[in-house]
């Protein structure tokens, strides 16, 4: 707990703290500049995070809410109170973190920004109105509100319903064989079969073959009979039992097919239900406002010729062309409704000096391709940080603390120059920034470097340096001075030379966001990567495109996570394009994406590999559980049958307090052992199963050395840099790039050899450059057993240590879709037309004596 600010003397200028030991941290003391960039370095999973987000932003945001009303604290979502002795001079922090936000599609770019807010008073009190048509209030240009949604669509943009073939897929099938695939199966879709039965109807012909009459009926009524069910019964008892009036099985009420899917969609908290109707709906544009979302009346107000929600379609760039000239006033033609209101004259003025100061900051984001429009679940959690970086700039604050996770995530080496001149700004203005951070680049511009480690997890949590950047070099135990000062060695690899190259798989005419009619060919059997600045195409060609091509040739399905809003169920984007060779050589696509391994602390690292599933067993086949009778089922927490009957496994309980954040104290009865007694009675050589969860992926090798199975998963997840975690460490704890890691080091386990496709975006993402190594070498590892790896990927270590390059662009968002050039690493660094490719040159120049590859300066 904090101490009081008077015990500690103050140093003029710094944030001084004393004795922080959040997660991993030892018990550290430490002295930051203010006014400064100052960034946190070290392995993945060292402690910088639990420094720079545990402590000194938990700690200023729990000073500021102690400030305060205990009503208005309620509404914060509150950080845990760190583990510190005391901090001083900590001026209040606003905290810029890798998030999505929001799930739902009425989440945008402009809602982000609050871009939309000033375009929508902008056509509120400057906008051409038709002739007698009333003034609108701002709130009657949003699709969100009452006043400004279509009726029709209620703002959605389009309408949805079922069809005969959307819930008929198949009609060779019966109605018994489940041609009606969109009601419920189990006993639900076959007590429906069992009331036609008894209201008369042939359940055995084949759909085709029924009456129209007769099919439309059971789809579409919205009559809802209720009738006896005899249950077991064959049509032709059924009739019998009508006539003498037996007693029914029960009273079962028809639901029609149509029915089932719009009232299931609309009422259901079951997300994985939702999803389940939702590929029963069919999608089409609101005939009323035309995809519009909003009322005719809206509608019919324009500004500079556009209505609101044409403008909103098109790019910050083009935006900012349209408002800059309204500035000065040189607004084109004025029409005799504007000359008669010169207040309009003014309010344009003002508004369009605020929206280009806003733009202008967006646009050196290198964002000036995304359209206001855009909705957030399609960002990627870099794009969307630096919309509110853009945001935070434009703000003028004084005298803050910005902590930023990863500022450079998902940017391309072009990108990053641009978000160093934004971060100097915010330093310029009077604010301290405080950024978590593996991008070399990055660390170079830093005023002051913090370097954690020496390692991950119980071997982290130690300041080895803090100070300018220069001094950094003389610390031998960091990790990250090898490489900031150029002593790192690339991975030894095999190169796979292209004239050996077996096949390539052959994409023509895709067609997706930016991606025109495309044709590009990935060669199998290779490490690719995919390059290109942000927002050039990389991702939808790769994750969405080619996962979805060839997902739906070889009639493969990939689970999805459920998002917490239904509308994102039928708003997923379509991919079009056709495969022309290749497809032959894979028979499995696996994505290993970075979305997490779990919603609840329940999962984790041991049961998402399934190692868990064999040390249950090992403790099952113990001497002791076998005289008890005790099976595997006995090792879970999850079951009743093993876990503690107060915690009910959580190992926790929650105490409210309110006005505070909840707090979470071990559970009284087990500890937070999450087992009853008996349970943790059984021991396999002098360890209980908790005490195994516990245990780190390091420690958990030494301990099972001697059972195969077991080891193998945790080799593999030594392999990938995942020592330092606990088989027991919560799925809610895991960063991205640790969820996807975990997910490759389980595919890895599985052994697998050859013909599989294997598609990561961004796996660097979170890494730092020594554990960049690691996942180079897995990758490797894939491609050497005759799978084909593609990966997007802004890392110049990933792509020089590929076998071939395909780069995407030329620039962003219009600017974009195109294949720009590939080729080998070294070909394509030659390219005069990449962006990609003066980056990869300097990056192989300086690696050429370890890398193998040289290009002359003359080339």
């Amino acid at each position: 707990m904090p101490g009081k600010n008077a015990s500690l003397p103050q140093q003029p200028g710094f944030v001084q703290v004393r004795g922080a030991r959040e997660h991993n941290l030892k018990n550290v003391d430490l002295d930051i500049p203010r006014d400064a960039l100052v960034v946190f370095t070290g392995v993945s999973g060292s402690g910088k995070s639990s420094l720079a987000f545990g402590t000194l932003y938990a700690e200023a945001q729990r000073r500021y809410l102690e400030s305060v009303s205990p009503y208005a604290r309620r509404l914060f979502h509150q950080m845990p109170v760190p583990e510190v002795t005391e901090i001083t001079g900590l001026p209040p922090a606003v905290a810029l973190q890798q998030q999505r936000g929001s799930p739902t599609t009425r989440s945008s770019v402009g809602s982000v920004t609050t871009l939309s807010n000033s375009l929508r008073m902008l056509y509120s009190r400057a906008g051409d109105y038709p002739a007698r048509q009333p003034l609108l209030y701002a709130e009657s240009f949003s699709p969100n509100t009452p006043e400004g949604a279509c009726p029709r669509c209620h703002g959605l943009g389009r309408v949805y319903e079922v069809t005969e073939q959307s819930m008929v897929p198949d009609d060779t099938l019966t109605i018994r064989e489940r041609a009606i695939a969109a009601w419920p199966t189990a006993w639900h879709g076959q007590n429906l079969r069992d009331i036609l039965v008894t209201l008369g109807y042939d359940v055995d012909t084949p759909w085709r073959e029924m009456s129209k009459k007769d099919r439309r009926w059971i789809l579409f009524t919205d009559e809802q009979p209720v009738v006896p069910v005899y249950a077991g019964f064959t049509p032709a008892e059924v009739r019998q039992a009508l006539k003498r009036k037996e007693d029914p099985s029960y009273q079962g009420t028809f639901t029609s097919a149509q029915k089932y899917v719009m009232q299931t969609f609309a009422n259901t908290e079951s997300a994985s239900m939702k999803k389940r109707v939702a590929q029963y709906m069919v999608s089409n544009e609101c005939p009323l406002c035309k995809g519009k979302r909003l009322r005719p009346e809206s509608l019919a107000v324009t500004f500079a010729g556009h209505d609101i929600a044409d403008i909103s379609r098109l790019s910050l760039r083009q935006l900012a062309e349209i408002f800059r000239p309204m500035i000065a006033g040189q607004s084109g033609r004025q029409t005799a409704a504007a000359r008669a209101h010169p207040e309009k004259q003014i309010v344009r003025q003002r508004i369009a000096a605020d929206l280009v100061a806003r733009l202008d900051v967006l646009l050196e984001l290198g964002l000036g391709y995304l359209t206001l429009e855009r909705s957030t679940p399609t960002l990627s959690p870099g794009e969307l940080q630096r919309l509110r970086l853009g945001t935070q700039v434009r703000s003028n604050l004084f005298g803050v603390v910005y902590v930023l996770d990863e500022p450079s995530a998902g940017l391309h080496p072009a990108d990053t120059e641009p978000l160093l001149r934004a971060l100097d700004r915010l330093k310029a203005s009077g604010n301290s920034l405080f950024v978590v951070e593996h991008a070399l680049d990055v660390i170079r511009h830093a005023d002051w470097i913090v370097d954690v480690g020496p390692a991950a997890g119980e071997k982290g949590g130690h300041i080895l340096y803090s100070g300018p950047a220069a001094g950094l070099e003389a610390v031998t135990a960091s990790a990250t001075a090898r490489y900031l000062f150029a002593r790192d060695r690339m991975p030894a690899r095999r190169l796979r030379i292209p004239d050996t190259l077996d096949g390539f798989l052959k994409l023509r005419q895709v067609t997706r966001n930016n991606l025109d009619r495309l044709d590009v060919d990935f060669p199998l059997g290779v490490l690719t990567s995919v390059t290109g600045v942000s927002g050039s195409g990389k991702s939808s060609l790769v994750s969405q495109v080619l996962v979805d091509l060839v997902t739906a040739a070889l009639g493969q399905t990939l689970e999805k996570e459920p998002e917490e809003d239904g509308d994102d169920y039928l708003e997923e984007g379509i991919s079009h394009g056709r495969i022309a060779a290749g497809l032959e050589r894979i028979r499995r696509l696996i994505r290993v994406d970075q979305k997490p391994i779990g919603r609840t602390p329940r999962s984790n690292l041991a049961t998402y590999t399934g190692l868990f599933d064999h040390v249950r067993r090992l403790f099952a086949a113990t001497k002791t559980a076998r005289s008890r009778g005790y099976d595997a089922g006995h090792f879970s927490f999850n079951v009743v049958k093993g876990r503690c009957p107060t915690c009910e496994g959580e190992g926790a309980v929650m105490v409210e307090l309110l006005f505070l954040p909840s707090v979470y104290a071990p559970c009284p009865d087990c500890h937070g052992a999450r087992y009853n007694e008996k349970t943790l009675g059984i021991r396999y050589r002098d360890r209980n199963i908790a005490d195994v969860l516990a245990m780190t992926v390091d420690a958990a090798a030494a301990f099972f050395a001697d059972e195969e199975q077991v080891l193998r998963s945790l080799g593999m997840l030594q392999d990938v840099g995942l020592g330092y975690l606990r088989l027991g460490q919560p799925a809610t704890e895991l960063s991205g790039g640790e969820a996807q890691r975990i997910k490759l080091a389980t595919e890895l386990q599985r052994a697998r050899r050859g013909d599989l496709l294997y598609v990561l975006d961004e796996p660097t993402t979170g890494l730092h450059p020594a554990d960049v190594d690691r996942l180079i070498k897995q990758l490797h590892t894939l491609a050497d057993a005759g799978n084909t790896v593609i990966v997007v990927e802004h890392n110049m270590r990933v792509v020089a240590a590929s076998d071939w390059v395909i780069d995407i662009g030329p620039g962003a968002g219009e600017e974009g879709g195109k294949v720009v050039a590939s080729g080998t690493p070294a070909e394509l660094a030659l390219s005069r037309s990449s962006r990609t490719a003066p980056y990869l040159r300097r990056f192989l120049e300086e690696h050429r004596d370890q890398t193998g590859e040289f290009i002359s300066p003359g080339e």
